[in-house]
């Protein structure tokens, strides 16, 4: 499916980002913004095991974590490879860890 994407990004995306070097960061939105919003299923992988139903688009060592319903992209995490699974896990199963 290709067409324009609408995308959300979750509050704590930008927490992430934060903690990222700027360059890499930089990278990431442009990802988001292009990638994202053009063809997520193009560009991402699904998950699988305890994410099923969740994407990832790899950027470097980081993961953007994303869900797509519909024709909207759903971002709910960006971490380092080693923690994004756990990590993301926790934020998803906590009351305000949904979009």
């Amino acid at each position: 499916m290709t067409g324009r994407w609408r995308v959300e990004i979750h509050p704590e995306v930008a927490r992430d980002l934060a903690s990222t070097p700027r360059n890499l960061a930089e990278r990431i939105l442009r990802a988001i913004g292009r990638r994202l919003s053009s063809a997520p299923d193009q560009y991402g992988e699904r998950l699988r095991k305890s994410l099923r139903g969740y994407w990832k688009l790899r950027i470097g060592d980081y993961r953007i974590v994303h869900e797509i319903i519909g024709g909207e992209v759903r971002v709910y995490g960006v971490m380092e490879r080693r923690e994004v699974y756990d990590l993301i896990a926790r934020r998803l199963n906590r009351p305000e860890g949904r979009l």
